[in-house]
């Protein structure tokens, strides 16, 4: 805890990811206004502190008139729905994939790796549209397209991990004297895999941020909720009148971004104990 304390790339990070659940968390409550309500005598007004201003919109309005600092915050809410489920289940699917093709080798390497080649191979995005357009829009559709994004680099890093662990003179040892091979796989392997494992789960929640946002900016997420690439998706039209509608969600995509990735940095340089030498 003090090596994390002490780390700055953590606490960013740390800050940028309690902020997220804290606003989804109490995002009816942070909201000034419904973030679906459509008010047309309030067209594309500016943010507060700009000439023309309402009090009442502190961030200003879209095209329909709708508060867009009640939309930024609740799209918090599908974005850290999608970065959770998604990272998380791809990590899962991955990492196991991963050990056991590693680990046992032979064929259940070969059809690992062949299948991981094959995933591998398409344009990630593509895959995605093309997995939505079979299964239809909904956040459930977006999280299992992050997960065949994800899962596959989870699986080969690992994989090239395990295949140099297990050469490795503890793991001769464990064998020598009679320890089971799962034993040899979650108490012997997986604690050395963590720190790379922590570090491949912070890219992903990034990750899973901007294929949400690309998936909805494309609307295959939920129509009946506010998210930032739907934002996005609106203020294009009129981004010569309102610039400040398509700014508020790409800055926030960035920090989560940037934020995730230093939060996963810094828990790997306080749990490797390579670095910590």
């Amino acid at each position: 805890m003090r090596a994390l304390l002490r780390n700055p790339k953590f606490l960013f990070g740390a800050f940028v990811l309690l902020a997220l659940v804290f606003v989804a968390a109490f995002a009816p409550w942070l909201a000034p206004h419904d973030p679906m309500a459509q008010s047309l005598l309030n067209q594309l007004l500016p943010p507060r502190w700009a000439k023309g201003g309402d009090p009442s919109f502190l961030l200003g309005t879209d095209t329909l008139g709708r508060d867009l600092l009640s939309r930024m915050i609740h799209g918090t809410r599908p974005a850290l729905l999608v970065m959770i489920a998604g990272a998380t289940l791809s990590g899962l699917a991955g990492v196991v994939l991963g050990m056991l093709a590693g680990f046992f080798g032979g064929w259940l390497d070969t059809l690992v790796s062949r299948t991981v080649d094959t995933f591998m191979s398409f344009p990630p995005m593509l895959l995605a549209i093309v997995l939505a357009a079979a299964m239809g829009p909904g956040l459930g559709t977006v999280v299992i397209s992050v997960v065949l994004i994800g899962w596959t680099r989870f699986c080969r890093v690992v994989r090239g991990e395990v295949l140099a662990l297990r050469e490795q003179e503890f793991v001769t040892s464990a064998r020598t004297i009679g320890v089971s091979r799962s034993r040899i796989l979650f108490h012997e392997l997986l604690p050395n895999l963590l720190p790379l494992v922590i570090v491949l789960l912070g890219l992903e929640m990034g990750r899973a941020i901007v294929v949400e946002a690309i998936m909805s900016f494309i609307g295959f997420s939920s129509s009946g909720l506010a998210t930032w690439g739907s934002i996005i998706a609106d203020a294009r039209s009129y981004i010569n009148q309102a610039w400040w509608a398509m700014t508020y969600p790409i800055v926030a995509i960035i920090v989560m971004v940037l934020g995730l990735n230093a939060l996963g940095d810094g828990l790997r340089q306080a749990t490797d104990p390579v670095l910590q030498r």
